[in-house]
């Protein structure tokens, strides 16, 4: 074989390679259902309240949010009468976790979650019927919707195995009730990047012509200076969004690096109906790995 021959069957070799990294299909993976839900002002204060909270004692024993309301052989859950309780105005007459109901809005969303790897890469995608709820308030006047998702290496911070994301979510930040600071953001106790006390945070907004957020939260919320988001896509089409990242499984400062054999803390949220702060749908935490059986989601490769 003369020099061109081989130079263009290298070529060739290498292109292939390249395309069936950027055709990893997430679509195809494996679904697990997650029903995201209303929390109104439960900041991780209030549900170490044992009087209002029933779960506080094991939440302080470290035990998973998830352990008691949600079933994992079954995928029974709570989470969708828990957000119908909090979205109303309370959970009884005497908890109030949300002091200004938005009237008619529904207090959960059910939503598939689909995730695989490559040898580069590790795809998330999110798919969820449309509310089709408009309370007429905007409180983000550009982004009707927006996801974010929240990953951290399990063991690095308090509470972080509890309830996920629950960590970075206190009753002193903006937006929660009777608080004057309008600066303060989402934070997590001694939260320090250097030490690797952080959650890493990405984030779609459909908004026209703006950016997907590629950030993290230690001792406060940084909105910018990832590496790893390479992609953040969303469509509204049948009546069914559809969002997709795409991430590296490693980048730079914020960015946590996602290795087989590792477990790490999940969670993700939706904006919906422009809204914004605490006006969002969560997930409990979960837990996720790269081909590791013993996760909540385990990201199998393609």
């Amino acid at each position: 074989m003369n020099k061109s021959l081989i130079a263009v069957s290298a070529l060739g070799l290498i292109m292939a390679g390249l395309a069936g990294v950027a055709s990893a299909d997430v679509s195809k993976a494996p679904t697990k259902k997650i029903t995201v839900f209303y929390p109104g002002s439960s900041g991780m204060e209030w549900i170490q309240k044992g009087l209002e909270h029933s779960g506080a004692k094991g939440v302080k024993k470290g035990e998973a949010c998830i352990a008691c309301h949600v079933d994992e052989k079954t995928g029974n859950e709570e989470s969708a009468d828990i957000g119908k309780k909090i979205v109303s105005g309370g959970m009884s007459k005497d908890i109030a976790l949300e002091p200004t109901p938005i009237k008619g809005k529904p207090g959960s969303i059910p939503v598939t979650v689909q995730a695989s790897h490559d040898d580069g890469n590790i795809y998330l995608r999110f798919s969820w019927k449309d509310t089709g709820f408009n309370s007429g308030k905007k409180m983000d006047a550009d982004n009707p919707i927006k996801v974010g998702v929240m990953l951290e290496e399990a063991g690095k911070v308090e509470h972080d195995t509890v309830g996920g994301c629950w960590a970075t979510c206190h009753t002193d930040v903006r937006t929660m009730p009777g608080v004057k600071d309008d600066k303060k953001t989402k934070y997590i106790k001694d939260g320090n990047l250097a030490a690797g006390k952080f959650y890493d945070l990405i984030q779609f907004r459909s908004g026209k012509g703006q950016k997907p957020v590629d950030g993290y939260i230690a001792d406060k919320r940084v909105m910018e200076g990832g590496k790893a988001l390479t992609d953040a896509k969303g469509e509204l089409k049948g009546g069914i969004w559809t969002v997709t990242f795409t991430r590296k499984l490693s980048g730079g400062e914020g960015d946590v690096k996602l290795e087989p054999g590792k477990l790490y803390n999940f969670g993700f949220a939706i904006h919906d109906d422009h809204t914004a702060g605490r006006y969002h749908y969560v997930s409990l935490g979960y837990t996720l790995g790269l081909d590791n059986a013993k996760a909540n989601i385990n990201v199998m490769k393609q």
